[in-house]
């Protein structure tokens, strides 16, 4: 098997455990996804099958979330697992979370939450929160594309918000300092993850569903790179990771494609495409 799944990942498992599931359904080992999703969180999971893995690096990475953020405490994880840090008896109103939203729209410095898998001085943050230790998290730049208020219910103060935004982005880290920002606490008690790259919540299907084989994408449809058509004897070279003329105007990465099939990831400059992964049919 050669190719993509949508996954709409449960809230309750890990991203591995539904490698694992995946793995046991198919008997083939290399499964991989593109980005890990916190047990509570659900959504979109991209799944890569069999030599497909070696493609994650040329998927789009931007995402975009649904979540769900309690206004009135602050928690140690800025999420509902976590320990309440501070409550706060404020009421914001609509208007204030719609104002206090223009703040995280376009490139923001993000400070990720400790209790989290990045790495500071080979030990992940979240193995210093667990011990009490303290260290230094440096903050990350990302981006933004759109922030916005899809709900709010102003008896429970809870708000449901639109985020679309890069690689790496922290949607937990959003919801705690957005409420510190309004100086009412916020955490996140719900995450859907509604895209990723192209893969949408549309088109996922749930693991309880799932028949691999009739799910299967063809990878040529999820990949947004220059598409070239390759003769027989532009195939025979690059399986012999021979470079060849680009014909074309593209430079940079491109998809060769033999027999309606990914032969070839390569990148192009003004005259020639050397190989850089092959994919033999």
């Amino acid at each position: 098997m050669f190719g993509f799944l949508n996954i709409y990942k449960p809230k309750g498992i890990t991203s591995h455990d539904v490698v694992a599931i995946l793995r046991r359904l198919t008997k083939i080992k290399q499964i991989g996804h593109t980005g890990t999703l916190d047990p509570f969180a659900e959504g979109v999971l991209p799944i890569c099958i069999g030599k497909a893995t070696r493609l994650i690096e040329y998927l789009a990475d931007d995402k975009e979330y649904l979540a769900t953020v309690q206004f009135g405490a602050a928690t140690t994880t800025y999420d509902l697992e976590g320990d309440v840090t501070q409550c706060f008896d404020k009421k914001i109103t609509r208007q204030e979370i719609e104002d206090a939203l223009k703040d995280f729209q376009g490139e923001i410095s993000q400070l990720p939450p400790i209790y989290s898998a990045i790495k500071v001085k080979g030990k992940k943050l979240y193995e210093y929160a667990r011990k009490g230790e303290e260290v230094e998290i440096q903050p990350r730049k990302v981006t933004i594309e759109k922030i916005k208020l899809k709900n709010f219910d102003e008896q429970k103060q809870t708000a449901e918000i639109l985020i679309a935004c890069s690689k790496g982005t922290y949607i937990r880290s959003i919801a705690h300092d957005l409420g510190q920002n309004m100086n009412c606490g916020g955490h996140l008690i719900k995450l859907i993850r509604t895209k990723a790259g192209k893969f949408t919540v549309g088109n996922s299907v749930s693991l309880d569903e799932i028949n691999v084989s009739k799910e299967l994408i063809d990878p040529i449809q999820m990949l947004d790179l220059p598409k070239i058509e390759l003769s027989t004897a532009e195939y025979e070279k690059i399986l012999h990771g021979q470079q060849i003329e680009n014909n074309s105007k593209c430079v940079d990465f491109v998809i060769l494609i033999y027999n309606n099939s990914i032969s070839a990831i390569g990148t192009a400059n003004k005259n020639k495409i050397t190989v850089k992964k092959v994919f033999v049919q």
